[in-house]
């Protein structure tokens, strides 16, 4: 499907992508780019058989690529195309794998002045607590949502292109405006990282005098497990997506607010009713997802 797929950020999301593309032989040759100091990952991802050849210059990592995914972090994207701009090939499909999108477009327009039309910003809804190359796996995207987000002057092949390279990895893939996906990920991935990171912090420094994680059951670690996620990685993603983000916490503040006042009125009746519509609103989250 591609001759020459070069991935920029060879970690979780870049290794999977490349380990996916190798085994569903979707592509014949894999390159993965990163800085000087990256070098050590980017050797373990050579031995590891995930890539075939790194480079630590954009040029000659990019040199005849057909295809490259920007899969750093999203506060680096605007330097990541900065890098890519003397270079950029209108015979080349270029995408990224950020879990926000609104920035995504704003930095191609502060380098390029547009988004240039080859440019198809996406987002693979999957990841671990795990990072780095060593973690990333070839089912990873097996069954998981992808959203594209292209916009007005998309090339049509491209996209296309694109979005059969996803589903041929097993990807569910779906096309979706840039402000409705950062509406839609900020409720439902950004803020509830949010609230494991908020809870983890408050109890880690109560734990230093109860040792409450001494008897922590399965409901805190369910509950927390994502806030074993990457701290840089997630900074970035809350300080792209802040504007939407930032009134779901009041929301949220709201809700918390109404429980307290439930409980301090004794309302048991009204506290069922929220969770028992909570319970079921959650039941059909899962039927739709089964």
């Amino acid at each position: 499907m591609f001759k020459k797929l070069c991935v920029i950020g060879v970690g979780l999301i870049g290794g999977s992508i490349a380990k996916s593309a190798r085994e569903n032989n979707l592509v014949e040759n894999i390159i993965g780019f990163g800085r000087i100091d990256d070098v050590e990952n980017l050797q373990l991802a050579k031995d590891l058989n995930v890539i075939d050849e790194f480079f630590t210059d954009i040029e000659q990592a990019v040199l005849d690529a057909d295809c490259v995914i920007i899969a750093t972090p999203v506060a680096a994207t605007e330097a990541i195309l900065k890098l890519l701009n003397p270079f950029w090939s209108s015979e080349t499909i270029y995408s990224d794998v950020g879990s926000t999108k609104g920035n995504v477009l704003e930095a191609a327009k502060t380098v390029f002045g547009f988004v240039p039309d080859n440019f198809i910003p996406a987002h693979p809804i999957a990841g671990a607590e795990n990072s780095g190359v060593q973690a990333a796996l070839v089912d990873l995207f097996v069954a998981k949502r992808l959203i594209i987000t292209p916009v007005e002057n998309t090339s049509v092949i491209a996209l296309k292109k694109l979005q059969t390279f996803w589903e041929k990895i097993g990807a569910l893939v779906s096309i979706m405006d840039v402000k409705q996906h950062d509406s839609v990920l900020a409720a439902t991935s950004h803020l509830p990282h949010l609230l494991a990171f908020a809870l983890v912090d408050m109890l880690g420094q109560r734990d230093e005098q109860e040792a409450i994680f001494k008897y922590a059951a399965g409901g805190f670690r369910d509950f927390t497990r994502i806030a074993s996620s990457d701290p840089t990685m997630w900074t970035a993603i809350c300080e792209a997506n802040k504007t939407e983000i930032s009134p779901l916490i009041e929301q949220f503040k709201m809700e918390l607010s109404k429980i307290q006042q439930f409980l301090e009125s004794e309302n048991h009746d009204a506290l069922f009713e929220l969770f028992t519509y909570a319970n079921q609103a959650r039941q059909r989250f899962l039927n739709q997802n089964n």
